[in-house]
């Protein structure tokens, strides 16, 4: 397990979320709902000493109870929290590792207090997966400047949450599949290709799609729910 550490004294709050939204702003970042959560005021953000310590998931886990309750029904209008973390992460793969050792610190502390959203499957291999905080369903984006796709190339490691609810409710719009195909353009323009491990929104199970890189059909989520004992 990662060991704790306290960010750089002067490594402040607003430091990092400044560094994270000249990001997002800049040409390769082509994800137009965070920009649009971000414009419109409903970007969260919180900083976190240890990417995969049980102390930050900890810590998380309040932080994401705080911004559902702040938004129950948050529409189609995209609302966004962003967890960075102070430490760094020297290739993908330790990311990915470490990602997932995250949530699984996020899980056993979540599901102490709340059941996993009923309306998503608790089973990483489920097409219907979607990580459960605070009784919520979330997708969760992976960043790290280590990533391999220069869309996911954030400058700090970072988890970024977004209400699973509001894909159904962009479904539902019919807006769902230009803001896929605007994201998709604006990546293939970025990086020539677009990324295997951005299926289609239930296609295949999300988790795939959490830390940016492709992964083979021999690929298994390392995220232990008890969903799989249930199959």
């Amino acid at each position: 397990m990662p060991t704790a550490k306290s960010p750089d004294r002067g490594a402040t709050l607003q430091q990092f979320r400044s560094r994270f939204q000249a990001y997002v702003q800049s040409d390769a970042f082509p994800c137009v709902g965070a920009r649009s959560a971000l414009r419109r005021g409903r970007g969260r953000f919180g900083l976190y000493e240890t990417l995969g310590h049980a102390c930050s998931a900890a810590r998380l886990c309040r932080d994401l109870e705080v911004f559902s309750a702040e938004f129950p029904l948050p529409g189609e209008v995209p609302a966004t929290f962003v967890a960075m973390f102070a430490d760094e992460v020297a290739t993908e793969m330790e990311f990915e590792q470490r990602m997932w050792q995250h949530l699984q610190e996020v899980h056993v502390h979540d599901r102490r207090s709340f059941p996993w959203d009923p309306s998503v499957s608790d089973d990483p291999s489920d097409a219907n997966f979607s990580f459960s905080v605070a009784g919520r369903a979330f997708f969760v984006v992976g960043l790290s400047p280590a990533a391999s796709r220069i869309a996911r190339r954030a400058p700090m490691p970072c988890l970024v949450f977004n209400f699973h609810d509001q894909f159904d409710a962009l479904r539902a719009s019919g807006k769902y599949e230009s803001y896929q195909r605007v994201i998709r353009d604006r990546d293939l323009a970025l990086q020539g290709d677009i990324n295997p491990a951005l299926a289609r929104f239930g296609e295949q199970s999300e988790a795939r799609q959490y830390a940016g890189r492709a992964t083979g059909p021999e690929w298994q989520c390392p995220l232990h729910t008890g969903g799989q004992d249930a199959t």
